[in-house]
């Protein structure tokens, strides 16, 4: 039985490592240092695929630039990179769909929703599960929606019971409304 050093056998590890890391991943690491700071501003690597990579630009012009001098980049990307690139593609495709250009979403608390009702108001037994089977169930679902819809104001439109919110917002109820659309 043979013993190797800690040293040994983290170097094998190490090794294995860079051999099972993909280039793309490494690609992203140097990017910036290969282009420069301001073509990185312009430009975001989306893939490898058969040895080619394709990279989004901001603007069709900075494609077509980028284009013209893609065999300079091939060059200083294949020398930091374990297998050689064959091309580059720039294109403006994949720009949009960056996780850092798109528009935040912005929360809605589910008391601001127009169609909000308090449940504070309804007795406790309608949280109780009643799935004993299918038909109980439906049958309890229905009576708790009954009484949740008393005291509703109507659509003006189609008489149903609708969430004051959904009337003061759209003037009649959300149904009626996306008909509108």
């Amino acid at each position: 039985m043979s013993f190797k050093s800690v040293n040994d056998i983290l170097g094998v590890l190490e090794k294995q490592a860079q051999w099972q890391e993909q280039p793309f991943q490494r690609l992203l690491q140097f990017w910036a240092e290969v282009v420069g700071v301001v073509v990185a501003k312009h430009t975001r690597p989306l893939s490898i695929q058969r040895d080619v990579l394709r990279v989004a630009t901001s603007s069709a012009a900075w494609a077509q630039n980028l284009t013209f001098g893609r065999q300079t980049l091939l060059v200083k990307l294949n020398e930091k990179l374990p297998t050689p690139l064959i091309d580059i593609r720039f294109s403006t495709a994949g720009w949009q769909s960056s996780p850092e250009v798109r528009n935040p979403q912005i929360a809605v608390l589910p008391c601001e929703h127009p169609s909000y009702l308090d449940t504070a108001n309804h007795s406790p037994s309608e949280a109780k599960s009643h799935a004993t089977n299918p038909n109980t169930a439906f049958g309890h679902w229905a009576e708790v929606m009954q009484a949740r819809s008393q005291g509703l104001p109507l659509c003006p439109q189609c008489q149903c019971p609708t969430p004051p919110g959904e009337l003061q917002r759209w003037l009649v109820c959300s149904f009626c409304a996306a008909k509108q659309l």
